[in-house]
This record gives structure tokens, sequence and C-alpha cells, in this order.
């Protein structure tokens, strides 16, 4: 989870949620009251979830350990395959807009010709 977490691209999204998640809390009372209750439940259910799944994860732990790497391995190949992974999502944009419209450009052209 912390690599997945790591990547440029999952961070970065992660950071505009986040942002908007604030922003649409301070703008809206009503919005911020439901989000508050929600918060407050999902952090009581996650305190429980823990404390019972505990014994289970301490007799998985070797397993979970095996998976751990495994997928580590797998993401760094998928890192190499897809450079995309290290981009943050505004540079993502920004890029595919360039590229749309310089193929848009390219199309005009051949028309008009």
């Amino acid at each position: 989870v912390p690599q997945v977490a790591n990547l440029t691209l999952v961070s970065s999204a992660c950071e505009m949620v986040s942002t908007a998640y604030a922003s649409t809390k301070e703008s809206h009372p009503y919005i911020r009251s439901v989000c508050d209750a929600a918060e407050k439940g999902v952090k009581s259910v996650t305190e429980a979830t823990a404390s019972c799944m505990q014994p289970v994860l301490t007799t998985l732990e070797p397993r979970v350990a095996a998976a751990s790497e495994y997928a580590s391995k797998g993401l760094d190949k998928l890192g190499e395959k897809l450079p995309l992974l290290q981009k943050p999502v505004d540079q993502i944009i920004s890029d595919t807009k360039d590229l749309v419209s310089s193929r848009m450009a390219e199309a005009k052209d051949a028309v008009s010709s």
C-alpha cells in the first residue's frame, strides 16, 4: 500500500480529492455536518475492525509478507512499463490537452489542403 501511495499519479490524485473534499466541507455547512458524521462512523468501524482482526492478521503475517513482496515486484515492473504513473495528474491532463490540440491542428491542416 505505501508503494502505491507513493506513486506520483496516485499521490497527486489523492491530494486533489482531499483538497476538493476540504473545500466542499468549508463552503457548505450542511455537507460539513454529514461529512463529519460519516468520518466519525468510519473511524469507529475501523477501530472496532482493527481490534477484532488483529489475531487473524498475526496468524496470516507470513503469507501477507510474501504477497506484499510479490506485489512490490509487480509494481516495480508496472512503473517501468507505464512511466505515466510517475507523473502528477495536472501534468497528465496538460499533456493530453496538448496532444489532442496538436492532432486537431494536424487534422485541420490535412482537411484544408
